[in-house]
């Protein structure tokens, strides 16, 4: 809006505006001007950049420029209500109702156009235009179309798929882990869907048993627990039917009450039914005055023509703003903190080239195997080259007394089959900062740990006055930047440094930031990151259709032609640390991977 010296004949109109539209909101209206209270109390009026401006003058006329003169720019939220839980997309009018000059303000006011004013008398035509446009709470309800004070309005979270693993395991702790922080809205509801015939009573007891609180929070678990479940709620049907998601949508309005209602779909389901759940929900169970987002987990597709088909159907349905496709690793809190350890610490800047870093690993394995989900593909990081690929299957292997099964042995997996469990691959950067560096990345089931890191091995010191003192093994002396994102979350530096003592003798050490010891909150799971993310709006740690299609376009020509040649995988004993030829591949590029050494 534009206000200006609240001396002038605008600028009193403008106070008598301000005033008259806050008291119908139930905001109490300041005794002294807006430029005295933003002297008195920032914050009591939420004076935010990131807020969006509030246009008080709107015309298709030309303002009189000595009105023009008296104004200034200044933002103001909504009567204190945290930005972080206002709607992404505040829809000021509705598809049903457009109104042709009216402009709905985010902290719920109706600006009406002004005319021009030629002289002193006219702003008494100004003055009764602006304040009759806001002559009651109830006119700006129907004006808008809808009410958008926030205490009015509701957050309905389904997840499709609720009786699943995911749902039960991760979904619904993440839900009652962000309400437990008092992250999630004033008015908001779960509802689970699903084919399984279930009660509200009996889902909430299948939830209540995955649920846990904060360690530092927990003297109030119980009660925030039962308060939680109240607000879950189940409702049977198919996937594929509009009809079923109609009386979903029945449900979830009368949960709704009336208010501005806000719907989010998690589809934990697998990807043959993707399309059909999206089209149901968007058909049937869509918001009718808010927004409707829905959360799609992986996989995007098998390559560059099923992940297409895939986007391409859902946008039928959504539009690219609507669809969250999901990798819990991009929520890992040490993989946000990436951009935040590069970008604010001036000690990297220089470093962060091929001038001084020598090549760069992404590790990724699992100590387990597929244990009844061998029925999908396993593909990781995808290399251009066939040459700088190794794939691996694990295989039966007897340790400690126990047989540990081989890949094939599952009994969803076919005996013949050639699906890789184990990918490694060499990448390179193709531009000067990284020209020649290598980017190993390998990922697998089945091996010696469990873990997930980002190893950033630089150079060796030219001329180094104390290779003699690491022998012949000059990997020894090379400093390393380790990531760990999981388990035990740290971020580490191997320097060398002397021994105490009267000889020269070196030693690798490090200079450690370990989570858990540095902070004593715990690290919220990646999960609850994500959902929070999308009931935001905050789109920057899911995929877009442009990323998706530029990964699958370096990825699909490798995984093609391993198909087509029929390339056998290179078998690993359970619990090893995979194939050898991931070890000759690192080799070609004198590289060592650093997970196999003594310190972990």
């Amino acid at each position: 809006m534009f206000v200006g010296s609240h001396s002038s004949p605008a600028g009193k109109i403008y106070d008598e505006y301000v005033e008259r539209s806050r008291s119908l909101r139930g905001v109490p209206c300041p005794s002294s001007t807006l430029q005295e209270k933003a002297e008195q109390s920032k914050a009591e009026l939420n004076l935010t950049h990131e807020d969006k401006r509030l246009t008080a003058i709107v015309q298709d006329e030309p303002v009189n420029e000595e009105i023009k003169q008296q104004f200034q720019r200044i933002n103001f939220s909504s009567s204190g209500i945290s930005k972080r839980f206002l709607p992404a997309k505040l829809f000021s009018q509705s598809r049903k109702n457009s109104y042709h000059g009216v402009v709905l303000m985010q902290d719920g006011a109706v600006a009406m156009p002004v005319n021009p004013v030629e002289n002193e008398a006219s702003f008494k035509k100004v003055k009764d235009g602006l304040l009759s446009s806001i002559t009651s709470a109830e006119e700006l309800k129907e004006t808008a179309g809808f009410d958008v004070n926030k205490d009015e309005s509701t957050v309905s979270i389904t997840v499709v798929g609720a009786s699943g693993d995911l749902a039960k395991k991760k979904i619904f702790p993440a839900l009652f882990a962000l309400y437990y922080e008092d992250c999630l809205p004033k008015h908001f509801t779960v509802f689970g869907y699903a084919r399984s015939k279930m009660t509200d009573a009996e889902l909430r007891n299948m939830v209540s048993k995955t649920l846990t609180c904060r360690i530092d929070k927990r003297e109030n678990c119980g009660e925030k627990m039962d308060q939680f479940l109240k607000r879950c709620f189940y409702d049977s049907g198919q996937y594929d039917s509009e009809e079923n998601f109609t009386q979903l949508d029945k449900k979830l309005k009368e949960h709704e009450g009336g208010r501005l209602s806000n719907r989010l779909f998690y589809l934990s389901i697998p990807p043959n039914i993707f399309i059909d759940a999206v089209r149901c929900a968007s058909m049937s169970a869509s918001s009718a005055n808010g927004w409707t987002r829905v959360i799609v987990e992986k996989p995007f597709g098998r390559d560059s023509e099923s992940s297409a088909a895939l986007t391409k159907a859902l946008k039928q349905y959504l539009e690219e703003d609507q669809i969250f496709r999901i990798d819990h690793y991009l929520g890992k809190e040490l993989v946000e903190n990436l951009s935040v350890l590069r970008f604010s610490n001036l000690i990297f800047e220089p470093l962060w080239s091929r001038q001084y870093i020598r090549n760069v690993q992404l590790i990724f394995s699992e100590d387990f195997g597929t244990e009844g989900r061998g029925g999908s593909k396993f593909y990781d990081q995808g290399p251009i080259r066939l040459e700088d690929v190794v794939i691996g299957q694990y295989k039966s292997h007897i340790k400690g007394g126990i047989t540990y099964p081989a890949y094939t042995d599952d009994k969803t997996v076919p005996k013949d089959s050639l699906t890789p469990t184990f990918a490694a691959a060499a990448l390179f950067i193709d531009n000067a900062r990284w020209d020649g560096v290598p980017f190993l990345m390998k990922a697998g089931k089945a091996l010696h740990s469990k873990r997930a890191e980002i190893r950033v091995q630089f150079r060796h010191v030219p001329g180094n006055l104390y290779n003699r003192n690491f022998g012949t093994d000059l990997d020894r002396a090379t400093n390393e930047l380790v990531i760990r994102v999981q388990p035990d979350e740290a971020i580490y530096l191997k320097i060398n440094n002397k021994v105490p003592g009267l000889g020269m003798r070196l030693d690798r050490s490090n200079l450690n930031l370990h989570y858990a010891a540095r902070y004593s909150k715990e690290i919220p799971d990646a999960y609850e990151r994500l959902l929070l993310d999308a009931i935001e709006g905050e789109r920057r740690l899911f995929i877009r259709s442009d990323e998706l299609d530029a990964a699958w376009s370096l990825f699909t020509p490798v995984l093609k032609e391993l198909e087509e040649k029929k390339i056998i995988p290179e078998y690993y004993p359970y619990g090893s640390r995979g194939p050898v030829g991931a070890h000759y591949l690192a080799a070609r590029y004198n590289v060592k991977w650093g997970d196999l050494g003594a310190e972990q």
